[in-house]
């Protein structure tokens, strides 16, 4: 039971690590040109505060969830990992919510604030966004149910131990 446990807390690892690097991954190599009667402009992820954000909590996330895999199993810093997946969860949270809520105004952009949707003229640019926001909400779910699952696996024995 226990090695099952294990196994399915590396798999859920594997998987959030993967999904929190490729949305990085994906993010930083989102651009794409436009040019309007002669002047041309790139739009880049760095020109979004927001986007920026998003990248360097996924960057973090990803180194954290690549150190955990090689975390002993029979360590006592599981525990503090426990409490270490729910800080991050809730940084992926506010990360992903942040880079959606710019990509929505990037789409569809705010009428009342005067603000145009840019997706029209750089459709490559959006689309990378769109796959990095994607990738990022997948590895944000499997964060949550890691967590789901820590506290199950960690936390659940100290509970059961008769005194």
């Amino acid at each position: 039971m226990a090695n099952a446990k294990r196994m399915g807390s590396l798999l859920l690892r594997l998987i959030a690590f993967g999904a929190t690097l490729t949305a990085v991954l994906v993010m930083v190599t989102a651009r794409d040109t436009a040019t309007f009667l002669t002047v041309s402009y790139e739009a880049r992820y760095s020109d979004t505060p927001a986007f920026k954000y998003f990248v360097v909590v996924y960057t973090i996330v990803s180194i954290y969830g690549f150190l955990v895999i090689f975390l002993p199993w029979e360590s006592l810093l599981w525990q503090l990992v426990v409490a270490l997946d729910m800080v991050f969860t809730m940084l992926l949270t506010s990360g992903a919510s942040a880079a959606l809520a710019i990509a929505y105004v990037g789409k569809k952009g705010n009428p009342n604030a005067g603000w145009l949707p840019i997706c029209g003229q750089v459709p490559k640019y959006c689309n990378q966004a769109t796959v990095a926001l994607v990738a990022g909400f997948i590895g944000l779910i499997v964060y949550t149910m890691l967590v789901l699952h820590s506290i199950h696996a960690v936390l659940n024995p100290l509970l059961l131990q008769k005194s």
